[in-house]
């Protein structure tokens, strides 16, 4: 037990005090701030994260045709783009988008893969290694003037030079066609953002359709034109505008998309369009087109068509589906007075999960997002089951998440498909709205989309098990070789642990700021300031940490500068603790307490073993040599003590003598840096009665020493026990330097038989214990 030392009164003050030692910074000043890394503000950008006063951004609107080849699985279309120079510059070419070329023969993503063929490999895998035999790319068939008039271009992999015949200035306007068709990939064989799946049963398909149009690249004030390759990482930099868009399915298909849906009474029956109706004002899903009518539709073969013409404003893209097996419901939520329409479309082998789940995420999504951003203001929210695992169109996404055959599913699968219907509908503000650059940062959207999930899940339902977003739930990243890392601000196409670095780290980051260093109420509002900020229009990292400073009053830099400029860790560690009493001076008390420790002090080894083996010593068998001092008692309080210590009060102010009897504890605990990682110091004081203090430091504890502190803690009562992060607020990587008296960090291993195959899940497991049951010859029901 450590036991304290005497402070004399006088430097109890000098305690607080930093020491030459706490003054010292060795290397890189963690709390530089970032002006030297940052863009310099202008009058298109500014200093406090808005945007400036002559800030400007492009447009593009499309009139799109297109036509689904279902017998060939294959896509063609013509589109008429409109495309208006609002920047300062005048523009000799445009660029644009050939996002479907990454699945071209001769792809660049497909050269430029790398890895090593496995002793045992399952047949995906040759699937993957083999995609490039396929013939998914654009093929161009005319580029052209409005009017006939043919244009000039040049293919770069995914990238399309157009050559203007005029310059085109600013606040002109040019529009122009492009002619093309590609055939659709098999999702379940070459993963990619969308594609289509064979149902065997029933021979039919589904489709997910995206990319599926030329799009025009951002030109932008800060870098110029986005022409950046599409590798398959890095995903889309857009402009705004307006779209119509036709697309022709076989007659007995339903379609949904971005936007609404704008000849109903020629693609729906009247039956499906009074539910339409219906569901606008409805607080639980209403079905559109219901599972028999879904069952009977995949029995068909039509081989007439119908063409679905929908209409969005305002959007950055657009993406479809189409399928005769698809089951649509709807459900209407309000949003600032608008009415938005929540729907899904999925086939029966979605159910029960998705009849039961997908629209009323959606509702639950709108709502929370709108809380924590801006209102949402586009007139659907659309959430499609089919072969695409999770991505993301304006209005439109496509989710995963199927339950067993039997209609039974584990508890990862429910909640794995509630959270990617949440992040896949939450991408409607962060990028579809709020419009980053995900070619060049893919953490400005799924980073800050990923931490509104986490808030969204958590209002879903107490504790829901959610995968991101916790810091604790980084720390094994974070305790990862560091050779495997690499800083969230890193190119898209260059992140190493791309889930961790661009999803988990940044969103976790968000969290540590809104719960530990700015609070939730100084971080909701500058999120919501961000949100208002640059919605609608393109942001950029600076202007994202620029804001959340302007807006709390908070200087962040340190943080951004630690979390997402570098690779350094959060390991905080308390390296020692020395416990101080003030001396009080008073004889009476001092002597006691000196006694009592004498009399508490364990006696050596030696002294108890000579209790026994001497019997006795000279001065017990001889008393005449005693004197004086065999019988003085040196911590007896003598009338001469007691008169010394009243003339020495007296000499002393009221103030000085409260203090001189405070009965306070002094406790010095030196704290280490040893991950690098600047963070606030969050310490937990357990005391002697067992009552508990916890204090938060901010991080600026460490601005003058970024490696090792020297914090002075005051209290009334004797502590026991000092805990850093005792709720793993920082992501703290390690755990057993965190206490003092310092305690052991329990892991844990498993132990498991090997088995061959697949366990049911826990509703099949408790099936199964019912039909055993069951009595003999008891009938039984069909699942539903």
């Amino acid at each position: 037990m450590l036991k304290p030392t005497l402070l004399a009164a006088g430097l109890a003050a000098l305690l607080a005090l930093p020491t030459a030692a706490q003054n010292t910074n060795s290397g890189t000043d963690k709390f530089a701030q970032l002006e030297t890394m940052l863009p310099t503000p202008n009058s298109y950008r500014t200093a406090s994260g808005a945007p400036g006063t002559d800030y400007w951004q492009q447009r593009a609107d499309y009139n799109i045709r297109v036509k689904l080849d279902d017998t060939r699985q294959a896509i063609s279309g013509d589109e008429d783009i409109t495309y208006t120079n609002l920047s300062p510059d005048v523009l000799t070419y445009l660029w644009v988008q050939l996002d479907q070329n990454v699945m071209d023969k001769n792809s660049i993503t497909t050269a430029t893969e790398v890895g090593q063929i496995q002793p045992r490999m399952p047949f995906q895998a040759l699937d993957y290694l083999q995609k490039s035999e396929f013939d998914g790319g654009f093929k161009i068939a005319e580029v052209k003037m409005k009017g006939g008039k043919a244009l000039p271009y040049v293919i770069n992999h995914t990238m399309m030079r157009v050559d203007l015949p005029t310059p085109l200035r600013p606040k002109q306007a040019v529009t122009f066609s492009i002619k093309w068709s590609y055939n659709i990939n098999d999702q379940t064989k070459i993963n990619q953002r969308s594609g289509y799946e064979f149902f065997p049963e029933d021979k039919n398909y589904l489709y997910e359709i995206a990319q599926f149009y030329p799009r025009m690249a951002v030109y932008s004030d800060n870098q110029g034109w986005q022409h950046k390759q599409f590798l398959g990482n890095g995903e889309f930099a857009l402009p705004f505008g307006d779209y119509r868009v036709s697309i022709t399915a076989p007659a007995d298909h339903v379609v949904g998309a971005t936007g609404t849906l704008q000849n109903a009474s020629e693609v729906l029956s009247s039956a499906q369009r009074q539910r339409l109706d219906q569901a606008k004002n409805s607080n639980k899903p209403v079905l559109i087109v219901s599972p028999l009518e879904a069952e009977r539709a995949e029995l068909t073969r039509s081989k007439d068509t119908k063409t679905w013409t929908f209409a969005a404003k305002n959007v950055r893209d657009f993406a479809w589906a189409s399928s005769r097996k698809f089951i649509w419901d709807a459900m209407g939520v309000k949003q600032n007075g608008v009415p938005v329409m929540c729907m899904s479309f999925y086939p029966k082998e979605g159910n029960p999960l998705w009849g039961k789940y997908s629209t009323e995420v959606i509702a639950h999504t709108i709502k929370t997002y709108s809380k924590f951003t801006i209102p949402y203001a586009y007139p659907v929210a659309i959430s499609v089951h089919g072969p695409v695992g999770g991505m993301e169109y304006p209005m439109l996404s496509f989710n995963g998440g199927r339950p067993e055959k039997d209609g039974t599913y584990s508890a990862d699968r429910k909640y794995g498909m509630i959270s990617v219907i949440i992040h896949e509908v939450g991408h409607n503000f962060f990028p579809m709205i709020v419009n980053s650059d995900e070619r060049q940062w893919t953490w400005m959207d799924e980073g800050l989309n990923t931490f509104v999930q986490y808030l969204t899940e958590q209002e879903w339902e107490r504790n829901y098990p959610s995968r991101r977003g916790e810091p604790a739930n980084i720390v094994a990243y974070m305790q990862s070789d560091k050779s495997l890392q690499t800083p969230i601000m890193t190119n898209s196409e260059s992140v190493l642990q791309f889930g961790n670095n661009a999803y988990g780290k940044p969103a976790t980051g968000l969290n540590i700021l809104r719960e530990t260093i700015m609070g939730r109420e100084l971080f909701d509002y500058a999120f919501k300031e961000y949100a208002t900020r640059w919605a609608y229009k393109h942001p950029t990292p600076a202007d994202f940490f620029r804001t959340m400073e302007d807006a709390s009053g908070v200087d962040l830099d340190w943080f951004w500068r630690g979390w997402f400029y570098s690779v350094d860790k959060t390991d905080i560690a308390i390296d020692g603790v020395k416990w101080y009493t003030v001396d009080s001076k008073n004889p009476e008390i001092e002597n006691a307490r000196k006694r009592e420790m004498i009399n508490k002090a364990p006696q050596s080894i030696s002294q108890q073993r000579n209790l026994q083996d001497i019997k006795k010593t000279l001065v017990d068998d001889k008393p005449e040599l005693k004197d004086f001092y065999n019988q003085y008692d040196p911590l007896a309080t003598t009338e001469a003590d007691k008169q010394r210590y009243q003339q020495m009060v007296k000499g002393l102010s009221p103030e000085q003598q409260q203090r001189l009897n405070s009965g306070l504890h002094f406790y010095e605990v030196s704290l280490k840096n040893k991950g690098g990682l600047t963070m606030p110091v969050i310490v937990q004081m357990t005391y002697e009665d067992g009552k508990q203090e916890m204090m938060n430091i901010p991080a600026e504890i460490w601005r003058k020493n970024n490696a090792e502190v020297t914090k002075v803690f005051i209290t009334e009562k004797p502590v026991v026990s000092f805990v850093l992060d005792p709720l793993q607020q920082t992501a703290d990587t390690d755990l057993s330097n965190n206490s003092w008296p310092q305690k052991a960090a329990p892991s844990r291993f498993e132990l498991f038989e090997y088995q061959q195959r697949a366990q049911p899940n826990p509703m099949q497991q408790s099936a199964l214990q019912q039909q055993e049951k069951k009595p003999t010859g008891a009938s039984t029901g069909g699942t539903n």
